[in-house]
């Protein structure tokens, strides 16, 4: 029998050194990781309340999980969920609408996209922050990852919005450069992507409304590099992408203020993994078949932990590996919930 490989779980202090290693090879533009260890400090204190917290209803939470190698114990990754977002700090954004112009003296009908400054997902959860190490970027974990966030949602969805948003990173050269920020935001803010989107991770973005442009943004005007991006995400996000659109994303016609890096948005009660999880029992695995492909977590926000393994439905129980009960801190007989891939 084989043991999950990783645990999900509460990001707390004691991971300040892991995140730091994840940060130094996050790169550019993965705004959640660039912090000082300051505000890594703060931003892992914050997620070990966020957890232990035992409120019945959404509040300004903000859960950061640890992707943990079993074996070595090393950090391979994370991801997070905000309960709420738009209150404070304010969640500023691109919507980009299409207005129609013409003319029957001239002749002329066509549209122009234009980019106006908004604030439309105030008070809605949202999910972000995965990353895992290329070195453990095999076998499934980075979608069992992005899962796990959902299942965190299912053990206790009243903690949790209505409406769920997940912003994707956008377009950005290795070195930094983002083509939209350099046709855009450059102008308003006067200071490279870099400083202000270091800014944007440790402040409370009053910097943003300050300076973001109060006018509509023709498209048309910008140059080619950056009208190619809006809407687009960075490369490394293209899998994160899928997996959302997997689950029920879909693209809202918002993008980021400074990449232009693509915002997606789902009903919280639609999303696949929390509607079709079950809250079942866990007993031994006692045979040789292997099962399906599943997520196991436990189903309280407080001692949240989650693996990716394979289970065998009997009698209305989920039969799994001694390795699930060692990892979740479960015994035979407990509850969990359980999500079932169906998709062979």
């Amino acid at each position: 029998m084989s043991a999950p490989s990783y645990v999900m779980r509460a990001a707390g202090p004691s991971d300040l050194e892991g995140f730091k290693d994840l940060r130094a090879i996050a790169g550019a533009g993965f705004t959640s990781l660039m912090l000082d260890d300051t505000a890594m400090a703060a931003k892992l204190d914050l997620s070990a309340a966020s957890f232990a917290s035992t409120a019945d209803t959404v509040g300004a939470e903000r859960y950061f999980i640890a992707l943990e190698h079993i074996e070595t114990g090393a950090l391979a990754g994370c991801c997070g969920v905000k309960a709420t977002i738009g209150e404070t700090p304010p969640f500023f954004n691109f919507r980009l609408i299409t207005e129609a112009q013409s003319s029957a003296v001239a002749g002329r009908r066509f549209d122009m996209d234009v980019l106006i400054g908004v604030n439309d997902f105030t008070g809605c959860s949202e999910v972000g922050s995965l990353f895992v190490r290329p070195e453990h970027r095999a076998a499934g974990v980075g979608r069992a990852l992005a899962q796990c966030r959902y299942l965190l949602m299912a053990a206790n969805p009243k903690r949790f919005r209505d409406l769920v948003v997940s912003e994707l990173r956008g377009v950005v050269s290795p070195d930094g450069v983002s083509p939209f920020w350099e046709a855009v935001g450059r102008h308003f803010f006067r200071m490279d992507f870099a400083e202000a989107d270091k800014l944007s991770a440790v402040t409370d973005n009053q910097f943003i409304l300050d300076l973001m442009p109060q006018h509509p943004i023709y498209v048309d005007l910008l140059p080619e590099a950056a009208r190619g991006v809006i809407g687009k995400c960075h490369a490394d996000g293209e899998g994160a992408r899928k997996l959302l659109e997997w689950e029920g994303f879909a693209f809202s016609k918002i993008v980021d203020v400074f990449d232009g890096g693509p915002l997606v948005s789902a009903s919280r009660d639609s999303i696949r993994t929390l509607r079709t999880s079950r809250r079942l029992r866990l007993e031994r695995k006692t045979i040789s078949d292997v099962g399906a492909r599943a997520l196991v977590a436990v189903p309280s926000i407080q001692v949240y932990r989650c693996v990716s393994t394979h289970v065998v439905m009997r009698d209305g129980a989920a039969l799994v590996d001694d390795g699930v009960f060692a990892a979740l801190k479960l015994e035979p007989g407990a509850e969990a919930l359980v999500w079932v891939d169906d998709a062979h």
